[in-house]
């Protein structure tokens, strides 16, 4: 019942928490967006598309432009759960976004997150 709640949340009400958490650590607004336009494809236009739209989690996973291969390379806990353990797809893709937002507010390099890429 909890995932489908996750789901059906639009991500214009997830992304300020995203923000506010890297913004919390000293870091911006700008490199959540980086972050999101790295995992899913979407540009600047897109994503302020989406948020407007109030388009929910699962859509905007779904609708993603370019899903990133190196994604499959972010491994480690979220919320108890190993994230390269999740087998549902829509919350693989929640959980790698998840994984990258802590990374960023832990301090990491943004070449890191990124997997190499900048």
């Amino acid at each position: 019942m909890a995932t489908h709640r996750i789901y059906s949340m639009s991500f214009a009400s997830v992304y300020p928490h995203y923000v506010a958490k890297a913004e919390r650590k000293n870091r911006t607004r700008a490199e959540v967006d980086d972050i999101i336009h790295w995992l899913t494809g979407y540009d600047s236009q897109a994503l302020s598309e989406q948020l407007t739209q109030q388009t929910v989690v699962e859509t905007f996973f779904a609708q993603a432009p370019h899903l990133n291969p190196s994604r499959v390379l972010i491994k480690g806990v979220v919320c108890g759960v190993r994230v390269e353990d999740i087998e549902e797809p829509t919350m693989r893709e929640i959980r790698y976004l998840d994984k990258l937002i802590d990374e960023l507010a832990k301090g990491k390099a943004m070449n890191k997150i990124l997997r190499g890429s900048d």
